[in-house]
């Protein structure tokens, strides 16, 4: 179980100057809890892809930043919510290379690779929630 050891910060993702605003954020929190500057950039660019997602797809929506801890490890965790169009075909959409929106594609496969646990939920015309945590190795 993973308990949250700090007070979440959620920005609203509702303009692209959002999207900076978190990953600021998130950049700051991720210092704060002792990653270095390589990991600080790599959930940084997480949290950009989580908003832009957000911001291109949904119109609108959350990224929640928090510290957790579970089993004594401490990590960063962050959550994207939107009630968006949702994803029809998640496996497809974790796929490198695929795309909607003629971009790279390399949002949300990036993400997995970059953090430790992904999880995704999505529904057609219901939204979507991403979770992640990035683990704090000492």
């Amino acid at each position: 179980m993973v308990v949250a050891a700090s007070n979440p910060e959620t920005i609203r993702i509702e303009r692209e100057n959002d999207i900076v605003t978190a990953r600021h954020i998130g950049r700051n929190m991720s210092k704060e809890l002792g990653f270095g500057a390589i990991m600080q950039s790599r959930i940084a660019t997480s949290i950009s892809e989580l908003a832009r997602n957000i911001f291109l797809y949904a119109g609108a929506g959350t990224i929640t930043i928090a510290i957790v801890e579970r089993e004594g490890k401490k990590g960063l965790q962050i959550t994207a919510i939107d009630e968006g169009p949702g994803i029809p075909d998640i496996r497809k959409a974790l796929e490198d290379g695929y795309t909607t929106s003629g971009a790279l594609g390399a949002g949300l496969p990036g993400v997995r690779r970059m953090m430790d646990c992904f999880d995704i939920e999505s529904a057609p015309g219901k939204g979507t929630r991403v979770d992640v945590i990035k683990w704090f190795e000492q």
